[in-house]
C-alpha cells in the first residue's frame, strides 16, 4: 500500500478537527493555516468526507466543518476510504488474476498484507492519535499511548 497525499492529508485534517472537536465548526482557512495544506484541495477532500458522513458542515458566518461523531467513533480507516484510498498490495488490485488470470505464486501474501493493514487502521480511532500526540508534545513520556498489538 502506498498511501498518497490524499490519504494523508484527510487523516492530517481530520485529525486537526479532532484536537478542535466541541469547539464549533472549523473552517478549512483555518486547518489550510495549521496544517499547510492547500485550501482547494482540502474542499475536494472535505466533500468527499462530508458525503461519507464523517463531517457535517455549517453554512455562513461562523460557518465550516465538525466532525459528525466524536472522535473515538471514527478510525483512521474511516478517513482512507472515505476520500478513496486503496488499501491493497496485490499488482492485481485484488481480483486473482495476476498471472495469466491466474493468482500469483505471491497473491495471499499481498492479500494478507492487505488485510492486516486494514485491519491496524481499523485499529485505531482519531481520538487515540489525538491522545497520543498530546501527549507525546507535553513531554509525558511516561503517559505516551502505545498502540495496541503493534
Amino acid at each position: 500500500m502506498r498511501l498518497t497525499t490524499k490519504g494523508r492529508y484527510a487523516v492530517t485534517a481530520m485529525l486537526d478537527l479532532s484536537l478542535n472537536y466541541g469547539l464549533g465548526a472549523i473552517t478549512l482557512a483555518d486547518i489550510s493555516d495549521r496544517q499547510c495544506i492547500s485550501l482547494s484541495y482540502l474542499e475536494q477532500l472535505f466533500s468527499r468526507l462530508r458525503k461519507q458522513g464523517l463531517v457535517s458542515s455549517t453554512r455562513g458566518p461562523g460557518g465550516g466543518y465538525q466532525l459528525s461523531r466524536s472522535a473515538e467513533e471514527i478510525t483512521v480507516l474511516d478517513v482512507i476510504t472515505a476520500v478513496d484510498e486503496k488499501i491493497d498490495n496485490t499488482a492485481c488490485e485484488g481480483k486473482a488474476n495476476c498471472h495469466d488470470g491466474e493468482p500469483c505464486l505471491s497473491h495471499e501474501l499481498w492479500t494478507s498484507l492487505s488485510e492486516q493493514i486494514q485491519n491496524y487502521l481499523a485499529g485505531i480511532t482519531l481520538g487515540y492519535v489525538v491522545r497520543n500526540y498530546q501527549s507525546t508534545k507535553s513531554g509525558d513520556k511516561d503517559t505516551v499511548i502505545k498502540f495496541d498489538g503493534i
